[in-house]
């Protein structure tokens, strides 16, 4: 058995948080400027492993943890189920990005893709879009079911 030091998992280092959103919308914006939605493809099936298998699988855990491996030790952290979340709503915007493209409807494909740019942007900026919506779901969720 390797020695090696585990910290308790309490959440997805920011630094990677942060290479996720750049992932999304630098891969995004080079894609609409270069007309290719095959990037916007491959950005979808490298977050789809994550939402299906978990984090252990995340191409950009993975590369992150590689690059940022000096900052994650006593970097903030995200919730786990926020992440998810985002991903998430990226993945289906993208997924149905995906439909619209194949089925000839380029401007749905394009907007929906944007939509996923704009919400990476904004966050990256300092608000979370994604956040904000789990949120007001937990909210929902707290006054049907707990009340």
């Amino acid at each position: 058995m390797e020695n090696e030091t585990h910290q308790p998992d309490n959440g997805v280092p920011m630094p990677i948080v942060k290479l996720n959103r750049w992932m999304l919308l630098v891969g995004i914006l080079l894609a609409l400027f270069t007309g290719q939605a095959w990037i916007t493809t491959l950005l979808f099936l490298i977050i789809l492993p994550t939402l299906l298998l978990g984090q252990k699988y995340s191409l950009v855990a993975q590369v992150g943890k590689r690059m940022f491996a000096r900052q994650i030790p006593g970097s903030e952290r995200e919730d786990q189920k926020l992440m998810r979340f985002n991903n998430t709503i990226a993945a289906i915007l993208l997924g149905l990005a995906q439909l619209a493209f194949l089925a000839g409807w380029h401007f749905l494909g394009w907007f929906l893709c944007l939509m996923v740019a704009v919400a990476a942007g904004v966050a990256l900026a300092g608000f979370c879009v994604g956040c904000f919506l789990y949120f007001q779901f937990r909210m929902l969720k707290y006054r049907w079911f707990n009340k």
